[in-house]
């Protein structure tokens, strides 16, 4: 114990030593003590101030901080109504003049020879013109496009004006009948161009989709129930009424076939070289067509798929989800991953993005549709095959 006594007294003794040597004396000034003391209280009292404007500006953020999650939930509603409003005012055609187009059809039915004369809207040509032709085969949507309505209308009460009940159907027909039949490459410069009704009446006729889709549009503003078939290569009206030869059967309602390209045909009469074989039947219902083009960056074993979704129909998308996953061969699918559930309205389109995580080492491809709320896909596309 004695040891440890002087050892720790040594040690004082050297640090005294030491700072002697360097000069640590204390020196007191008179009167210069009482200064600083006040200095200091002067400075704690701001500091007291400080630390309440401290303490009043964070309850200040946290308000604001407060309104500004509220706004940014606000502004996001209301981007979300815009672009809802904005979609569906792309499908309202805006009228740049007053312009019209002068047309003059002439045709026979009954014994007599008819005449229908119509001024239709340059802008409205032009509008349906300038609008993109999406791949499906459900033409539906180009007799079921709202915007021109007002205008078929003016044409289907012509007819109930000169016509009886029971010569408005043939009425239609024999009139669409009669307009030439003209190719889609030499008028159009495409291979296939399926026309709105305003552009058939425009061009005096189309092709065997086009006078299909105008008949469909008259007798389903005439109240009818029609349907357009579609054989292999070719399309034609269905009609819900009693009559004699060929027909297709929906939901329990007999449509009979009725030929448009060419006159003479009736009601019922098929022309041979279709007879046989399949044919898929569209109704006259308001429908959604989804599209979609992707892009996809990949980063060790994590692919991001980043798609574009299209409705190009005429009815709301509703609870609809981006699908990816690898291909895996024999109809079976590696790491599949869905979106969450998303409405599109008409003419709208939306980006999605997904993550999936690619399978080791194998050689697969990546399939990327857009599903219904049945889970089935309404669109489907494949990448090239590739390793992992």
């Amino acid at each position: 114990m004695a040891s440890k006594s002087i050892a720790l007294l040594l040690v004082g003794l050297i640090i005294g030593g030491a700072l002697g040597i360097y000069g640590l004396d204390y020196v007191e000034i008179p009167g210069l003590g009482g200064g600083y003391l006040s200095l200091y209280e002067e400075l704690q009292g701001d500091y007291a101030t400080l630390t309440d404007e401290h303490v009043k500006l964070l309850g200040s953020y946290d308000d604001l901080s407060a309104e500004l999650d509220g706004l940014q939930g606000d502004y996001e509603e209301l981007q979300s109504s815009y672009e809802m409003l904005t979609s569906a005012l792309e499908l309202v055609p805006e009228p740049e003049d007053t312009g019209f187009i002068e047309r003059e059809y002439i045709w026979d039915y009954g014994g007599y020879s008819w005449t229908l004369s119509l001024s239709i809207p340059d802008s409205l040509y032009r509008y349906y013109g300038a609008k993109e032709r999406t791949e499906t085969e459900d033409y539906s949507i180009y007799v079921t496009h709202p915007d021109d309505d007002d205008y078929l209308g003016t044409i289907v009460r012509e007819f109930n004006r000169i016509a009886l009940e029971e010569e408005k159907v043939h009425l239609v027909i024999t009139f669409v009948q009669s307009l030439p039949y003209t190719s889609d490459s030499v008028t159009t410069g495409f291979d296939e161009y399926p026309r709105y009704p305003i552009e058939t009446l425009v061009e005096y006729g189309g092709d065997c989709e086009d006078t299909p889709i105008l008949t469909a549009a008259f007798l389903d503003a005439l109240y009818y129930d029609v349907v357009l078939i579609n054989p292999p290569e070719h399309m034609a009206v269905g009609i819900g009424i009693d009559a004699y030869g060929t027909y297709w059967e929906l939901d329990g309602e007999k449509y009979f076939y009725l030929e448009t390209t060419g006159e003479g045909w009736e009601i019922g009469e098929m022309p041979p070289e279709y007879e046989s074989g399949t044919a898929y039947i569209f109704e006259m219902e308001p429908t959604p067509i989804i599209t979609h083009d992707w892009q996809a960056t990949i980063q060790g074993t994590r692919l991001t798929l980043i798609v574009e979704v299209k409705n190009s129909g005429t009815a709301t998308a509703r609870l609809i989800k981006v699908y990816g996953a690898f291909d895996a061969g024999d109809g079976l699918v590696w790491n599949p991953v869905e979106s969450e559930p998303f409405n599109l309205n008409i003419g709208a389109s939306t980006t999605v993005q997904i993550e999936l995580e690619a399978p080791s080492s194998e050689h697969t491809r990546l399939i990327i549709g857009v599903m219904g709320t049945e889970g089935y896909l309404l669109d489907q596309s494949y990448s090239e095959w590739f390793d992992t």
